[in-house]
This record gives structure tokens, sequence and C-alpha cells, in this order.
């Protein structure tokens, strides 16, 4: 019987299996975009993303619709109960996709505070990580109508260059969620929020830095 068991222990270890094996655990911080239709929703970026990167991974939505990472933004993000979750979940990594939120006025006359706010969100998500845990930094998707006060020239040319520079000063990857949708303004009805296909995008994007 002894040698049954060992003869089985083999062989799952010689084709690849493991007993310690666990899913990453992905967290999605973001705004409405993240959030998409719903955080449970199939077609939120998240969720498409989970569907294209499969069973070794555990993708969770934490957006929050309307939210900054400004800490005196009108509603940041650091004040719902998400950032908690996020934290909670100690995940393995962490794809960070605010700021067009941020590009409204009254939250872009701090905009000086953007680039030590969203370091301390670096810091305060990196310590709830493992050792050898990733972080992301995404350029917003391009804004093809000022809607809601979120403004693209704002985007384009004051925080895409915090972020490159923040990228530079930490050594975190970019995923660029911009250059994707140039060209393509019939993906974002309201100028602003990418539909079923633009959400597809981001996932499609997002999971192929992933999976490298």
């Amino acid at each position: 019987m002894k040698k049954s068991f060992l003869g089985l222990f083999m062989i799952l270890i010689s084709a690849g299996f493991s007993f310690s094996q666990s899913q990453i655990k992905v967290a999605c911080i973001g705004n409405s975009i993240t959030q998409g239709p719903g955080r449970d929703n199939p077609e939120s970026y998240p969720l498409q993303m989970q569907t294209i990167l499969g069973d070794k991974y555990d993708v969770r939505n934490f957006g929050v619709s309307g939210r900054t990472l400004l800490k005196n933004g009108d509603f940041p993000y650091w004040n719902e109960p998400q950032y908690q979750e996020v934290l909670a979940y100690t995940p393995d990594i962490v794809v960070i996709k605010l700021g067009t939120n941020d590009s409204k006025p009254q939250n872009w006359k701090y905009a000086k505070e953007f680039k030590q706010d969203y370091l301390d969100l670096i810091s305060s998500v990196k310590a709830s990580m493992p050792e050898d845990g990733k972080i992301y930094i995404c350029l917003p998707v391009p804004v093809f109508q000022t809607n809601y006060g979120i403004t693209e020239n704002i985007i384009r040319e004051e925080m895409l260059p915090i972020l490159l520079d923040i990228s530079k000063e930490t050594g975190i990857e970019i995923i660029d969620l911009h250059s994707p949708f140039e060209g393509k303004s019939d993906l974002l009805a309201d100028g602003v929020h990418p539909n079923t296909e633009g959400l597809g995008i981001m996932a499609k994007v997002v999971a192929e830095k992933i999976k490298k």
C-alpha cells in the first residue's frame, strides 16, 4: 500500500503537480473604468481578464466609480472599503488604473500632490504583498470628449509625464492603456468610458503584460 502511494506521488511530481500550488492573486485598483458595469459583472475588464488568464489566476475587481488617486480629491480612493480590501487580499499582483477623475478641475488644483500620493499608494499596497509581488502603473485611457469635468489635455500633457516619472523612479512597469485606444473613439460612447469591446481591449493588454 505504501509503495503504491509513493508511486502515485512520484508520478504526480514528475507531471509537474504541486501540492502547495495556489492561484496567483491579482488586484485591480481603479475608478468606474475598472469597476465597469459592476465589480462582479463579467463584462468588466478585470473579469474579462480572468477569462483570458485562466484558473491559474484569481482576479479581483476593486474599482470604485468616481474615485481619485489624490488624497485631497473630491472622492479619494483611499477612503473606500475597497482600498482596505486590497490590502487584506494580500495580492501577488496589483494593477493601478487611477487618474481619470483626478483631471477634473476641482481635483487637479492639487496636481503638485499627485506624484507623492501615487508613491504613497504604491508603498502602502507593496507592504501588503509578498516580497516578489508585482505592481503595474496604468496610463489612463484617452478622453475623446470632455465630460464630467474629465479633461484629456490634462491627462495627456500633465498626468502621463508624472506617471512615466514615477515608473522611472520606482522601477515599476507601465501598462499603456492610452495608445491602444487612439483612433477608436467609437468604443467610448460618452468619450470617457469604454464599452464592452473597449474593456476587452484593456483586459487583453493588461493580461499580456501579466503573462510576460
